[in-house]
């Protein structure tokens, strides 16, 4: 596949998976190409243009020509300079890798990852939030994200797969759309009773399987084993966590059990007061999730995948 083939799919199954409508990822590209068609001539050398066919920040070519040629790829969850050095040490001793392709976004995707955030109100909304306080909600947080992640050294793996000569790509959102879909179909078919049920019924996924039986697998973080589980939300995507003030909105529309990759100890004690269960699925083994789902199609078309850095390979192409 070239790369700009693996960027498509990628970009592609994220749309398809994604919890907002079609007209509202329309919408949301549409307005970038309104943005930028107002700006000066000057000014349109800093726009991102790939905001005008790709509504996820996250994700993005950070190094290699889209015409390239991708015979086989290296993968995992954090992809630093270390696993760069490790992709080069596998290449020497006769591995075929060409693309370092890093779940957790480096470059332009690390930088501008608060921008999919905004997604995260269309979730709300979908189930019972009013999408004015949802915006009203988002909107601080995504911009508390903004400010902590600016200082980073954004760059310095992107740099080293430069320097090895390996082309480099993040795929952020469109994986964690997929886990998000996936899972909450598969808890709509169980149908958990209470939270004991659902744990169980998640770790009959064998990303969480695994991760379970590494220690950490899923787990009730807040709320009885025995407890009913009451309506279920999946909440798995969206860049990083939001704030805290949403669960009451979430509580009083009355969801009772959110699923979700982690959750901060603020965010525990402030259910904990709500009265609304917190099951973590797993951060890592989500993300590994994720990224098979995107993988399949991937590998599917020839292309070698070496996993390092927390992905485990499960296929389901076969």
């Amino acid at each position: 596949m070239k790369l700009s083939e693996i960027y498509r799919t990628a970009i592609d199954k994220g749309m398809h998976e994604d919890v907002r409508s079609e007209a509202e990822i329309k919408h949301v590209l549409d307005e970038a190409r309104k943005a930028y068609d107002k700006l000066e001539e000057d000014d349109r050398q800093f726009f991102d243009t790939e905001r005008l066919t790709n509504p996820y920040s996250d994700t993005r070519i950070c190094v290699g020509d889209p015409e390239m040629e991708i015979r086989g790829l290296i993968t995992g969850i954090d992809m630093e300079v270390g696993e760069v050095v490790l992709a080069d040490r596998m290449r020497a001793n006769g591995a075929t890798i060409d693309l370092v392709l890093a779940h957790h976004p480096e470059g332009p995707g690390y930088a501008n990852l608060h921008e999919v955030m905004y997604m995260q109100a269309d979730l709300w909304a979908a189930q019972g939030v009013g999408i004015a306080a949802a915006d009203a909600l988002i909107a601080p947080r995504a911009e508390e994200v903004r400010r902590s992640i600016m200082p980073v050294n954004h760059y310095r793996a992107i740099d080293a797969a430069r320097a090895l000569g390996f082309a480099s790509m993040s795929c952020h959102t469109p994986a964690d759309n997929s886990v998000n879909a996936f899972v909450l179909s598969h808890v709509e078919a169980e149908a958990p009773r209470t939270l004991d049920d659902l744990v169980r019924s998640l770790r009959r996924i064998p990303e969480y399987a695994d991760a379970a039986r590494k220690g950490y697998g899923p787990i009730v973080v807040q709320g009885s084993d025995a407890g009913r589980c009451g309506r279920i939300v999946v909440d798995m995507t969206g860049g990083t966590s939001g704030p805290k003030e949403a669960l009451d909105r979430l509580s009083t529309a009355g969801v009772g059990t959110l699923v979700g990759m982690h959750y901060s100890e603020e965010h525990r004690k402030h259910a904990e007061k709500l009265k609304l269960n917190l099951v973590i699925a797993g951060h890592i083994s989500s993300d590994a999730l994720g990224m098979n789902l995107i993988l399949d199609e991937i590998e599917s078309r020839g292309v070698e995948v070496h996993c390092v850095s927390g992905m485990v390979r499960v296929a389901r192409n076969a």
